[in-house]
């Protein structure tokens, strides 16, 4: 008798749109995933990556069991040696050379899987240290700490409202590619065509003409790294045009007149000289968000990434706020998530250069130091160098500037145990790995996406295959350990209850909740009543009384801020003659590099190949599709080239997360798929000095012919 054919509903969590799947299977067997067409957010959309959730969890590369290093090979160990060697070499690190020898890294997953942020912190208490790094740094932390030190707390990020917008301007982002970031936003191609069909508009401005920018009503290229000079004479702008329009929000702000002076010397004269925007062009952008109701200014990677992240963030947001496109309709607007509901009080606000690193000096931010000293910091001997680490879903060698430095560090460290279920580039250097469950076999609550979406929604999905009978959940590794770690140093330590308890507990505290009392009365069971997601209801108003300020209002300016403002004043005409500016680029079916060992996601046309413009390949007198050599300051790669008018001149494009040719990876699929690492050309040294974030995009390199 054939297993009976099971439907199942749950959301894919491989990337941040959290797209509703319907999910066949017969016994052990995935048989199909398709869109689930009832999801109240994702209506229907799926892309690639849902279908290959499938491969993940029956990958035969994929780690089921604790390994152990032995020599040059890996032998399989059962979870109570793993837990009391870990223990043991941990603590003993820690005993001989302080409690900060001992590192953590944690990889962007980790934020796509409830276990691990809820049961993280048990490890952490355990372990005792106070040098953590993410890929926060790598990423989004620009958004943070603009969002702390605006509104207060660093999770209260403003979206757009995508589905009641009429002028979208995107700058440095490519949702058709991401599916939205730091905006959950499933089925964006329709949402994007929605503007265009009731009459409104969206404007891409970007080093390349991305998927997005293709359906836009107008692409502007900008020389990468310079957008800070187009935001700023935007302000400026809006200003010496008397466009200003603060509207609701004018009684929180105090800091107008502060802002009018900061930006009176970045006129639209110098943003076209800086970014190749024309000047009146950059007037006429700024006079749209001004004039047209219900417009938002967007900015992502692009503008985070580089060395002026933090001010092109800011700026964003003083844009929004002067043409009264904050807390409206359509404009910027705060999610309201069922758990996670950020208001005053709430824990987890973050600070800001509490400490700083020990070799560099840069700032700490919510008690992480930005990743690009991670590799500097285990490399310099002295009190405080890192002698051990623990990862948990990451991979710095690929996704962290200066790879082969970082790749270095690794090699030399006294312990590393990573949680984690592939062999990578990273992972190879540890001396134990300990692999959680993969996503079809355990249940999930998205909390760092509601908190971003683009409509309020809230959806528990179950596991869909039991596990493995000698298996852990991520939470169960965290606990365990954590205790193992405490045990051997004389702590009391608690375990925490399952994830979902603790979801439904804060729910039961959340603005549905009978507590608040909300008619829904939400609890977790409530939730689980709706298989497809439970629809709360569209974006509305409400930053006035969710501010966590001391004082309730909007600070527009800190002294970092003016700081790096001055600092944009004195930087100088860019890059050497026979400079390009390096730049990443997303692709819809790739989110983190572990995704390269799917072959439904890696087939067909390649995609990891430098992209030139025609007129810098024949000045170089280069061939199309010939092998070149990429230097910067820190590295070379060897690669093949691309001629194309995506790019502008003087830009080359290489995608992130590729190079997985190196010995001691176990990808099966990923190690024979070409390419190289954009991270062995990116520089730690290139920063967003405000912040200490990544400037992986606009990193100067030379292309030769080999």
């Amino acid at each position: 008798m054939p297993a009976e054919i099971k439907t199942h509903y749950r959301a894919c969590n491989l990337c941040e749109a959290i797209c509703g799947l319907e999910i066949k299977t017969q016994g052990d067997q995935v048989i199909s995933i398709k869109g689930d067409k009832q999801d109240p957010l994702s209506r229907g959309y799926i892309c690639p990556k849902g279908t290959a959730m499938q491969d993940i969890y029956t990958d035969p590369d994929r780690l089921r069991q604790p390994v152990k290093r032995s020599g040059d090979k890996w032998e399989t160990i059962s979870w109570d040696e793993a837990f009391e060697t870990v223990a043991e070499r941990i603590v003993a690190v820690q005993e001989q050379h302080g409690a900060d020898s001992v590192a953590f890294f944690a990889g962007n997953p980790n934020v796509h899987n409830y276990g691990s942020m809820t049961h993280a912190s048990v490890l952490r208490k355990a372990v005792q240290t106070k040098i953590h790094f993410s890929a926060t740094s790598l990423d989004q932390l620009p958004h943070h700490l603009t969002s702390y030190t605006m509104y207060g707390h660093q999770s209260l990020i403003p979206i757009p409202d995508i589905d009641h917008t009429n002028y979208m301007l995107i700058i440095g982002g490519n949702p058709l590619a991401s599916n939205g970031s730091i905006m959950t936003v499933p089925d964006v191609p329709k949402r994007l065509k929605a503007i265009q069909q009731h009459g409104g508009r969206f404007i891409v401005i970007d080093p390349r003409r991305s998927e997005t920018a293709e359906i836009a009503d107008q692409h502007l290229f900008i020389r990468p790294g310079t957008d800070a000079y187009l935001l700023m004479a935007m302000i400026h702008t809006l200003f010496a045009e008397d466009l200003v329009n603060t509207g609701h929000l004018s009684d929180l702000l105090s800091e107008i007149d502060d802002i009018r002076t900061a930006c009176q010397p970045f006129t639209p004269e110098l943003a076209e000289q800086r970014t190749g925007i024309a000047a009146e062009q950059v007037r006429q952008l700024a006079r749209d968000m001004a004039t047209i109701e219900g417009a938002v200014c967007y900015g992502r990677m692009g503008v985070s990434v580089q060395v002026f992240g933090t001010l092109c963030q800011w700026a964003i947001q003083i844009i929004n706020i002067l043409t009264n496109s904050l807390d409206v309709r359509g404009g910027m607007m705060l999610s309201s998530p069922a758990f996670g509901y950020v208001k005053p009080g709430e824990s987890g606000a973050g600070h800001f250069a509490a400490f700083h690193s020990r070799v560099s000096g840069l700032p700490e931010f919510a008690g992480e130091l930005p990743a690009t000293v991670m590799a500097e910091e285990m490399l310099t001997e002295g009190e405080g160098q890192i002698r051990a680490l623990i990862t948990t879903a990451g991979n710095p060698v690929l996704s962290a500037p200066n790879g082969q430095q970082m790749d270095a560090a690794l090699s030399g460290l006294d312990f590393m145990v990573c949680v984690d279920f592939y062999i990578n580039e990273t992972t190879q250097h540890a001396d134990i790995i300990l692999p959680p469950t993969s996503a079809l076999e355990h249940d999930h609550y998205d909390i760092a996406f509601h908190r971003l979406a683009v409509h309020n929604t809230a959806r528990f999905n179950e596991a869909v295959f039991e596990p493995a009978a000698d298996s852990k959940h991520d939470w169960e590794i965290f606990n365990q350990l954590g205790l193992a770690i405490a045990a051997r140093k004389g702590m009391t330590l608690k375990p925490l209850p399952s994830p979902d308890l603790l979801i439904d507990m804060g729910i039961q505290r959340g603005p549905y909740s009978a507590a608040a009392g909300h008619r829904l009365e939400l609890t977790l069971d409530k939730i689980k009543q709706h298989p497809h997601g439970l629809d709360i209801g569209p974006l509305e108003p409400s930053l006035r009384e969710r501010l966590c300020t001391a004082d309730s209002k909007i600070h527009l300016l800190a002294d970092y801020l003016l700081q790096d403002i001055a600092r944009l004043a004195e930087t100088g005409a860019p890059t050497k003659a026979d400079e390009l500016l390096l730049i990443g680029r997303r692709h819809i079916r790739s989110n983190n590099s572990w995704m390269h060992n799917s072959h439904r996601l890696v087939k067909g046309k390649p995609r990891w190949q430098l992209l030139m413009h025609p007129d810098d390949l024949a000045a170089r007198q280069l061939q199309d599709q010939a092998q070149v050599r990429i230097e910067s300051r820190v590295g070379a790669v060897e690669t093949q080239v691309l001629a194309s008018d995506e790019v502008m001149p003087g830009v080359v494009s290489l995608p992130h997360g590729w190079g997985h040719k190196r010995e001691g990876v176990s990808l099966g699929i990923a190690v024979e798929q070409d390419g190289v690492s954009c991270n062995d050309l990116t520089d730690n040294k290139l920063i967003d000095q405000a912040s200490g974030n990544a400037a992986l995009n606009g990193v100067p390199v030379r292309v030769v012919a080999i």
